[in-house]
């Protein structure tokens, strides 16, 4: 199990912000997973049902929706889930297909608004800290761009560098691929953001993950509070 702590800095600058942390170990990302194919149309049909009708300006005041697009706000920035979800009830697209822990994760995340990021546990130090960005902090996105990451913004850290910020997503580390056998998803919760988001996030991928891995085993499944 991975050793998770936090810094004294998120706790400062952050109170009320959750942190969840799902850790599952013996996963099979390797091969495709058929099942999945139904059920990414039938959650594209109930998410067009659920949201189709509304505008951007509905949409954004949202229960969960409207904490993640307050904090990015803060940082001049545009919630990309918000964006997602409506390629998907306006412009007709579908989920695409990456890997079965990936297509978990973005599923979960469209289905309840909670921003995840889905690593490979095993790219990762063996200590990490959810913490808040310095000035001169900097992170290698996943396709290999260099971010300089606003002051404040949530971030984990391991013992080499910045996994993972709410504002630029994923490092490029520690992404999940097709070897990948164990997992953690960590979801980032701003103030105003409920448990009750991260706990009906976790239902989500686990219904996804167990379908495509029945063996899989929850190394741990908490939740870190700000305060």
């Amino acid at each position: 199990m991975l050793a998770v702590e936090t810094t004294s800095d998120w706790h400062l600058i952050h109170p009320g912000a959750q942190i969840g942390l799902l850790e599952i170990s013996q996963v099979d990302n390797h091969h495709p997973c058929g099942a999945l194919d139904e059920r990414k149309a039938t959650l594209a049909d109930d998410l067009r049902r659920r949201y189709g009708h509304l505008s951007r300006t509905e949409i954004v005041n949202l229960p969960v929706m409207a904490a993640y697009v307050h904090y990015y706000k803060r940082f001049d920035k545009t919630y990309h889930v918000l964006l997602q979800l409506e390629s998907i009830i306006h412009k007709g697209k579908n989920f695409p297909q990456v890997s079965p822990l990936v297509d978990a994760n973005f599923m979960a995340e469209l289905d309840t608004f909670a921003l995840t990021a889905s690593h490979d546990a095993a790219q990762l130090q063996a200590k990490l800290w959810i913490d808040v960005a310095r000035p001169g902090d900097t992170l290698v996105q996943m396709g290999g761009a260099i971010k300089r990451i606003p002051p404040n913004d949530m971030i984990m850290r391991d013992e080499q560098a910045i996994c993972c910020s709410i504002l630029y997503g994923q490092d490029n580390r520690s992404p999940i691929t097709p070897e990948t056998t164990h997992v953690l998803y960590v979801t980032y919760a701003p103030p105003g953001v409920p448990s009750k988001a991260i706990h009906s996030y976790w239902q989500k991928v686990l219904e996804v993950v167990r379908l495509c891995s029945p063996q899989a085993i929850i190394e741990q499944q908490r939740i870190l509070t700000a305060g």
